[in-house]
């Protein structure tokens, strides 16, 4: 029997899926004829359309953000603590959208579907996708759902990127935008990262260069690694200290190589699980668009130019304990703003749980998350 599901949870939600014919033309020169995005709804629209939120991903995140597909899902959807009745992104005040970006595994247009031009999957052959693709597509998806503005766009890590690409792009169609955990940029050693994990995938012998599903095999050895090494990038030294310490599995050592100490055993989990979650084609994709994204790149590396038009007020958070995306990095996008007389909240949170700290229910964090959002409540009209 079914467990009955948390008062404070959005419940069932269903995800719809849109099919768009107008061609989107992308930054890699490319261009996609046709293309399908899901998502999700949560709280109701009113009748202005003013109160709509829009939930941008990170890097393996998904359409699915709050709720459950069915009352036996063992887990709600990657963002419950914050978004649902009585939380910071209140759905009794929120009409909040949630989808999952071209390129994505979890049913919009992307490496594991169908390439309309071939009857089979795109695989390797998908095009390149950045940011600012991204947000053109969210745009299109705007329309279909009539929101000409967003009372906010809010996203974590990669999807603090794309919060900064809208307010940039289509400054007019949000009022406030929500920046946690992000950066305006990948540092080198974030880039170097992101290439271990494609060439942990890519060296795989199960990748056939990308087209492993014609060879009905994943490649699971580079997933697993990939997977392991963006679990240490995203947890403090602290947060494994107190978590694993050097405790061992069986209270002895074994003089070996299989798990010993509970921290393989947990970094061997999460490789393993992630397996039947997610596409390795699809995650090199994802990597290269947080590589690629850079909005001073044209304007010769002065944020602060980049960032002179845009108009929504904004609120930036950042997490001490956070080394991926240092507290630093989120200094240089309230500088930025401060340098264009623009309207900036900013809170830097003492934490131990390192870059995931973003979705975690931490009690500072979420009363300043919290506090601002009842703000951007107060503002709909």
């Amino acid at each position: 029997m079914a467990k009955p599901l948390p008062l404070d949870s959005v419940g069932i939600v269903k995800p719809d899926t849109i099919h768009f014919d107008t061609p989107i033309k992308l930054d890699c020169g490319q261009t996609l004829e046709s293309y399908d995005l899901i998502y999700e709804t949560y709280g109701k629209l009113n009748e202005n359309g003013t109160n709509a939120i829009l939930i941008c991903h990170a890097l393996s995140g998904d359409h699915h953000a709050a709720g459950y597909h069915s009352a036996d899902d063992r887990k709600p959807g990657w963002w419950e603590s914050a978004i649902g009745p009585d939380k910071p992104i209140d759905t009794n005040k929120f009409f909040v959208v949630s989808l999952n970006n071209l390129g994505g595994c979890k049913g919009s247009s992307g490496p594991n579907s169908i390439n309309p031009a071939t009857n089979k999957q795109w695989g390797p052959d998908f095009p390149i996708i950045t940011v600012r693709d991204w947000v053109e597509s969210q745009a299109r998806l705007s329309d279909h759902l009539n929101i000409k503005q967003w009372s906010a766009i809010i996203g974590g890590s990669l999807g603090g990127m794309q919060v900064l690409q809208w307010a940039t792009d289509y400054p007019d169609r949000l009022k406030h935008a929500v920046v946690i955990a992000s950066a305006p940029n990948l540092t080198a050693q974030n880039i170097a990262f992101n290439e271990v994990v494609r060439q942990a995938l890519r060296s795989d012998p199960d990748f056939h260069e990308g087209h492993y599903y014609e060879h009905d095999t994943v490649p699971s050895g580079g997933m697993k690694i990939a997977r392991m090494l963006g679990h240490i990038t995203y947890l403090s030294d602290d947060a494994m200290r107190a978590k694993f310490g050097r405790e061992l599995r069986e209270d002895k050592i074994n003089y070996g190589f299989d798990v010993e100490f509970q921290v393989e055993s947990y970094l061997r989990y999460q490789g393993e699980s992630f397996v039947s979650q997610f596409d390795a084609n699809t995650y090199l994709l994802m990597t290269k668009a947080l590589d690629y994204y850079d909005p001073a790149n044209k304007y010769d590396g002065n944020l602060s130019a980049a960032l002179k038009d845009v108009t929504a007020k904004f609120l930036i958070v950042s997490f001490t304990s956070d080394w991926r995306f240092a507290p630093e990095r989120s200094h240089e996008i309230v500088k930025a703003l401060v340098d264009n007389d623009k309207t900036v909240t900013y809170a830097e949170i003492e934490a131990t749980h390192g870059h995931d700290a973003f979705l975690i229910p931490i009690p500072h964090y979420f009363d300043i998350f919290g506090a601002y959002m009842d703000r951007v409540a107060q503002e709909i009209d």
